[in-house]
């Protein structure tokens, strides 16, 4: 391997990827799980895209169910690229919009109470984002609203520790919603329910516990994200899902991951993590980025920062000791 620090060290050889990952689904569905196929949510997004792809590359489209489960807030890009998938797979799927469950959760109500402690003015026509900010600028991570009125003005400001709280854990709904369609899907068809993160998603903990967390199995969580793209061209899925920019589709005005999570867009991350992960110094990282050793010394603390954060997204249930006629079954 090169010494070179930058896109080539995510290099695989895609074809003999695919296969052993579809040989391990194969085998996982049904000798580890004992399920007779898969469920996946497709959001439209490169993570859900690729992993329907190799769910139908390892079982077989008439075993693999996909889902479209959108609310109020979803982008009308994440249906149709999702419909799009489902139909070029050729599987069988069915969309149900969750916003009415979410209404009667109070998802949208508690969200939007705890905004207008921030923003009084806040009602209906407004737009909201969360976005992050200070994790590698010197300071610790701490996060900003930003609002959009309906005569397009943008406000922002820091937001207190309860409201953020609450707006996450309001939103948190829509995953853990969502995961429950999943799953009952799954117990209708003795499925199980496939789950989408990547490495980067995965290792830094952007997903919800007990949302989209839960999962059966988690066929590209090895996976940087770059190599998803990757694959997912490889495995000749449409263009409009390859060239999806990853957004969050959980907030109404649009937000990249890099903007609400991430110190950096997806493929410098990528680079960052594997840095990491390799024991590469932060000058190699300074010099691949063109940044300063500085800079990227803060970019890998703010991975390990978030990986210490993110622990109990991670972790089973507590136990006062361990259950010996169970530990080796896996269960969490």
């Amino acid at each position: 391997m090169s010494d070179k620090l930058g896109p080539e060290v995510l290099q695989l050889d895609y074809a003999a990827e695919a296969d052993r990952i579809a040989h391990w689904m194969r085998d996982t569905v049904a000798n580890t799980l004992h399920r007779r196929g898969v469920v996946i949510a497709m959001s439209g997004g490169i993570d859900s895209s690729a992993c329907a792809a190799l769910a139908v590359r390892a079982l077989g489209p008439k075993r693999v169910f996909g889902l479209l489960l959108p609310e109020r807030d979803s982008s009308s890009f994440s249906s149709r690229r999702g419909r799009l998938l489902a139909e070029h797979l050729g599987i069988e799927y069915q969309s149900h919009d969750i916003a009415a469950a979410l209404d009667g959760l109070g998802c949208y109500q508690q969200r939007d109470d705890a905004i207008r402690r921030v923003f009084p003015a806040y009602g209906d026509g407004w737009k909201n984002k969360i976005v992050i900010a200070g994790g590698t600028e010197r300071g610790i991570n701490f996060f900003k609203l930003v609002v959009q009125s309906p005569d397009g003005q943008m406000h922002e400001a820091r937001l207190p520790i309860r409201e953020y709280l609450q707006i996450v854990a309001a939103t948190n709904f829509k995953q853990r919603v969502r995961k429950t369609m999943e799953y009952f899907h799954a117990d209708r068809l003795n499925y199980a329910v496939i789950g989408t993160p990547n490495r980067l998603e995965y290792d830094q903990g952007f997903f919800v516990k007990n949302g989209d967390g839960a999962a059966d199995l988690k066929p590209i969580a090895h996976l940087y994200k770059t190599q998803v793209y990757a694959m997912a061209r490889h495995l000749g899925l449409p263009d409009e899902v390859c060239n999806a920019v990853p957004t969050t589709d959980t907030y109404t005005l649009s937000q990249g991951q890099d903007e609400f999570y991430f110190a950096l867009p997806y493929a410098q991350m990528d680079i960052a993590l594997w840095a990491l992960n390799h024991g590469r110094p932060a000058a190699d990282l300074a010099a691949a980025l063109g940044t300063s050793e500085e800079h990227a010394t803060r970019i890998y603390a703010d991975i390990q920062n978030k990986r210490r954060a993110t622990h109990y997204l991670h972790a089973r249930p507590e136990l006062i000791e361990p259950i010996d006629q169970v530990t080796d079954r896996r269960t969490g």
